[in-house]
């Protein structure tokens, strides 16, 4: 930019000297180059400030590295590198095989378990059944016992002879309380089965509710066999075959998948160049990849973090030594322009200049220096 504001004020000075035929000396032309150089410094100093121009600027997008879920022998790769997909489109197939056995074994375990549940329920039914055989037992044998008890104890009070023998009392005092015996162990066999069948979460038994769980996680598991697209977007560099083994390490993803979405032009300007410019501001673009072509825009926001100074729990103390470098503010630009003619891959460079509301008349020159660096992005000398 220096250099384009000297040779521009260096033609002026050389048609001004050649039209008004100012002679050369030791007054006229130390004067043309400190003038020069001052007012070179008050423009810039004032541009800059008012009117902030950056080349840190570059479209940026997002990426998912592809993990699969499950691990497996590849089996197809239906994705083609750099063709368009859809959110669910299927990018490759991990043999299912493995997954569709172990899904049959659980629906299997949770088929014998439903049925265990019903016998249980049959089991305590049956169980009550003969607690309430072994009630009634006892209370007939109780009948029998009191008639004993009550037929001796009246003829003692009657003064007559016994019309039981005191044995045949005991047999029955005996088999009454055998039978309470009884009743006490059917019932805690009763009390058990019922809590075998009765054993529930949420009203379903809890090892038919462990076996859904992992019914539902087998189906998952199949299900993760087959990768789809996460959402619009696109494979690049693809570089998985069938027969490759897929693992779920996030150290080792299989495939890169980039977002169709989410792209944004984002500029980064020394701190200081930032004072002035708010959401809404106008601005304009020259990418490399679209030479002597300059762009309308708009700021959208201008984040207020500064990568320097993000501090994250570590196992070590803060050194402020590493923090080199004083950090740039970053803008997000909005482009209204229509792009749609023009092949911008994701991260492609450009040079972005914003015009505030202060000095307008400084916002022409900012304006020419930004076209003229557009055009020499006509000139590149790779292989050359």
């Amino acid at each position: 930019m220096e250099l384009l504001l000297l040779s521009i004020y260096g033609s002026l000075c050389w048609v001004v000297f050649k039209v008004f035929n100012i002679p050369l000396n030791k007054w006229s032309l130390p004067t043309a180059v400190l003038g020069g150089l001052i007012m070179m410094f008050m423009i810039l100093l004032i541009m800059n400030y008012n009117h902030p121009f950056t080349k840190e600027a570059r479209i940026y997008f997002y990426t998912t590295p592809i993990v699969p879920a499950v691990r497996g022998l590849v089996v197809e790769v239906p994705v083609q590198a750099n063709n368009p997909l859809k959110k669910g489109d299927v990018m490759f197939r991990i043999d299912p095989r493995p997954y569709e056995y172990a899904l049959q074994q659980k629906r299997a375990a949770l088929a014998e378990a439903e049925q265990v549940v019903k016998q249980l329920a049959a089991a305590a039914d049956g169980a009550q059944a003969k607690a309430n055989e072994e009630s009634a037992a006892r209370d007939r044998a109780r009948q029998s016992f009191e008639r004993y008890q009550s037929g001796n104890d009246a003829a003692r009070a009657a003064g007559r002879p016994l019309p039981y023998a005191e044995l045949q009392v005991e047999n029955q005092r005996g088999l009454y309380l055998a039978s309470e015996a009884s009743v006490a162990n059917a019932q805690a066999t009763a009390a058990q089965a019922r809590l075998a069948a009765d054993s529930n979460l949420e009203g379903v038994n809890t090892t038919v509710a462990r076996l859904r769980a992992e019914v539902q996680q087998a189906q998952y598991d199949l299900d993760q066999a087959t990768v789809r697209a996460p959402s619009e977007g696109y494979v690049t560099q693809l570089f998985l075959r069938p027969g490759m083994m897929a693992v779920p390490l996030p150290l080792r993803p299989v495939m890169v998948f980039v977002h169709a979405e989410d792209q944004g032009l984002v500029a980064a300007f020394q701190q200081n160049a930032l004072q002035r410019i708010t959401a809404g501001d106008p601005a304009e673009v020259a990418f490399d990849a679209v030479p002597g072509r300059v762009f309308q825009a708009k700021v959208d926001y201008v984040i207020d973090v500064v990568s320097q100074g993000q501090l994250q729990p570590t196992g070590e103390l803060l050194n402020p030594e590493s923090r080199t470098g004083s950090g740039r503010a970053l803008a997000r630009i909005r482009i209204t322009d229509d792009m749609s003619p023009y092949h911008l891959p994701g991260g492609a460079v450009a040079q972005v200049a914003i015009y505030s509301d202060h000095w307008h008349e400084l916002a022409l020159l900012r304006k020419i220096l930004l076209r003229m660096k557009s055009w020499q992005n006509y000139i590149f000398l790779e292989g050359h």
